[in-house]
């Protein structure tokens, strides 16, 4: 089994313990977006600015690793055509399931966002990304392909963790790990990744997730951090997430 398999996996059993992320959302929540009440999250706390997105009516969006039946519904409810790629099976089955309760139509595939994405060049207006390239050990080859299927002018909205995450111990007040984040390259790591059921994670430099988009091609246009929401680090304002709005050029 590879790291994805496992991490696939993984995710479809948080999801089946009330993982937060894995949690769609509710009729009236989709309703308040139909009557333009909404917001949406690519990190923990702070909603995407609606002035991020434009005018999403018409427009081709593609939800990567955004499945759960939680963002693509309300892109739905404002119009866009929308795309969901997720390895995630219990994702998948839950963006299924809110689409037929609200009676719209999503193209879902289950796939992994590590290959080449199974789209043609310029096929997309936006991506929206959340926190997920967490799993994945190569992050430049994913920017290189989000570059490649959207349409020029078009917009990648991005949220990423930047390792404050990976270092603490559960509790968050002792320093227990080193960066890189690579269970990949540490046996112990990988033992205590795949027995605690976290996944096989991996911790990414500014470098490789800000600097990847610059080396993509993309244009860097507004950006913002966000905490964890909860836990220690976050009562100490602890910043572990960027948020990125980017266009291609």
């Amino acid at each position: 089994m590879n790291y994805q398999e496992i991490n696939s996996k993984t995710i479809d059993l948080w999801c089946k313990e009330g993982w937060e992320w894995g949690k769609p959302i509710s009729h009236e929540s989709y309703e308040k977006a139909l009557n333009g009440e909404w917001e949406v999250l690519l990190s923990p706390t702070k909603p995407v600015p609606h002035a991020w997105f434009g005018e999403l009516k018409g427009k081709k969006l593609l939800g990567l690793a955004s499945g759960g039946g939680q963002q693509i519904p309300i892109f739905a409810a404002l119009g866009a055509e929308c795309t969901v790629l997720d390895y995630s099976e219990h994702q998948c089955e839950s963006e299924r399931l809110v689409a037929q309760r609200e009676g719209y139509q999503v193209q879902i595939i289950q796939g992994d966002m590590t290959k080449r994405l199974p789209f043609e060049e310029e096929a997309f207006d936006m991506i929206f990304h959340p926190v997920s390239n967490c799993y994945v050990e190569d992050v430049k080859s994913i920017f290189k392909e989000c570059y490649r299927v959207l349409k020029k002018g078009g917009i990648l909205l991005c949220g990423l963790d930047n390792g404050m995450n990976f270092i603490f111990d559960d509790d968050e007040t002792t320093v227990k790990y080193t960066l890189p984040f690579n269970p990949l390259k540490d046996e112990k790591l990988y033992e205590d990744s795949v027995k605690n059921d976290w996944g096989i994670q991996f911790s990414h430099t500014f470098e490789e997730q800000i600097g990847g988009q610059l080396e993509a091609g993309f244009i860097l246009t507004n950006v913002y951090e966000d905490t964890n929401g909860a836990g220690n680090l976050h009562e100490h304002n602890v910043p572990s997430f960027w948020v990125t709005r980017a266009v291609k050029g």
